[in-house]
């Protein structure tokens, strides 16, 4: 089983064959380059060390000096996982994803949730809040009661309180591809994934296909 990664660029809406209108996340597929090769009998395992090149140096042959500098040189780097065909892999290969992608697959992807900072009660969990009527106290957007004395005023543990929002893995799975566009290296997927435009999502083709 391979691994893809791509990068968000947004959402849109796309037709089907039947005239139905779904909802669609656009990936861009294209400039990851292979840093470095693990292989079963170096490593104990198989897979493929790659990076994303940042924009200004697309038009620019691949140097081994990109290696030394990776934060200057590359967007995003992760590892993939691969199994066979080590020998056709070489370190400063481009990897066209896009073309080992077929319509109709189901993937299941996996990203980094946006960032909301610190939030309180109300947009973290969902809490109403208090009433804002004539004769109301207002406790306004507060979090209310978080204890008492029967436990001598401890709170009770996974109580739902104010802290950080977002930032956090999630995945999503079985989503069908729908467009491939092999000229520009872009995927259509059907549905919402996790992060912002212009973050990292990795995608692992989903028992469904079996």
């Amino acid at each position: 089983m391979v691994n893809i990664v791509g990068r968000k660029i947004g959402m849109t809406q796309i037709f089907r064959d039947n005239g139905e209108l779904v909802p669609a996340t656009v990936l861009d597929l294209n400039q990851w380059v292979v840093l470095r090769k693990k292989t079963p009998e170096r490593d104990g395992y198989g897979a493929v060390q790659v990076g994303l090149l940042r924009q200004r140096y697309w038009d620019q042959p691949f140097s081994g000096e990109w290696l030394k500098k990776p934060t200057r040189f590359w967007a995003f780097r992760c590892e993939i996982e691969i199994h066979e065909n080590f020998e056709n892999i070489n370190v400063g290969q481009k990897i066209d994803f896009a073309a080992i992608m077929i319509n109709g697959e189901l993937f299941d992807a996996a990203g980094i949730t946006k960032g909301y900072g610190f939030q309180g009660v109300v947009k973290r969990h969902g809490f109403k809040g208090g009433g804002a009527s004539h004769g109301s106290q207002r406790m306004g957007r507060r979090t209310g009661s978080i204890g008492g004395h029967r436990s001598q005023g401890k709170v009770d543990k996974g109580k739902k309180m104010p802290g950080h929002m977002g930032c956090d893995l999630r995945s999503i799975q079985n989503l069908e591809i729908l467009k491939i566009e092999l000229d520009k290296g872009i995927a259509f997927i059907k549905g919402s994934m996790p992060g912002s435009a212009g973050s990292l999502v990795s995608l692992k083709r989903s028992i469904g296909n079996l």
